[in-house]
């Protein structure tokens, strides 16, 4: 075949392709962090081509002077490792944290602010183990937590962090969407949640209960 030939037939594909690059969709997201509510910040905003995203996070303590909260917004450098996540955790020693994640893919689609339910106090009938520490991968279990609302599962928290060294560790109850969790919250804390078998789970109250029985064939025999 002739290169005229040739030519003439990769020309549609050149054309083809300069169409497809000029016709990425091009729009802007909202830009901003808070670490106080309400959220009230000078608007500014990026260009976007994967999306934006909307992040709210919450950790609370018993003490206001502990707790942390950070809202985040702006555009996504890769919409495949952007997702939709929203969970709650209720740890030991009273901590409890909240985080909610938004893509979108429209212009300043981010522009609201979003917002993470507040506690439920309505108990759910499961209980969990309970303990929390930031000085190392364990801590001693000597409570256990009834849980409330949507955290129905009971839940291992881990979490590490570079810059400042930090490794937390807790139990407590959790919502579901937290089970063989990973993301990463406030300043590079790598946070990671698995769940676990409940206090008084089916498998525990069969070996407590192993005493009764052996006592009641006693008498019957």
């Amino acid at each position: 075949m002739a290169w005229s030939s040739i030519l003439k037939s990769l020309l549609p594909l050149f054309v083809f392709a300069i169409l497809a690059v000029s016709s990425v969709e091009s729009y802007t997201c909202e830009v901003s962090t808070c670490i106080l509510e309400p959220c009230i910040v000078p608007t500014i905003s990026c260009t976007a081509t994967k999306g934006c995203f909307n992040q709210m996070m919450k950790f609370e303590t018993p003490s206001t002077l502990t707790d942390k909260l950070l809202n985040q917004k702006g555009c996504t450098s890769n919409a495949d490792t952007c997702s939709n996540l929203e969970f709650s955790a209720t740890l030991g020693d009273q901590r409890t944290f909240r985080y909610k994640n938004r893509c979108c893919m429209t212009e300043k689609c981010n522009k609201e602010n979003i917002t993470v339910p507040s506690p439920s106090s309505e108990p759910n009938g499961v209980r969990c183990a309970a303990c929390y520490t930031e000085k190392g991968k364990s801590c001693k279990v000597n409570a256990t937590i009834e849980c409330t609302g949507n955290e129905k599962k009971c839940v291992e928290f881990t979490g590490t962090a570079a810059t400042p060294t930090l490794s937390l560790y807790g139990k407590g109850c959790a919502t579901e969407s937290a089970c063989d969790m990973s993301t990463t919250v406030f300043d590079g804390i790598n946070i990671q949640a698995k769940c676990i078998p409940p206090d008084g789970s089916p498998a525990l109250k069969s070996i407590s209960s192993l005493p009764v029985v052996l006592l009641l064939l006693k008498v019957l025999l």
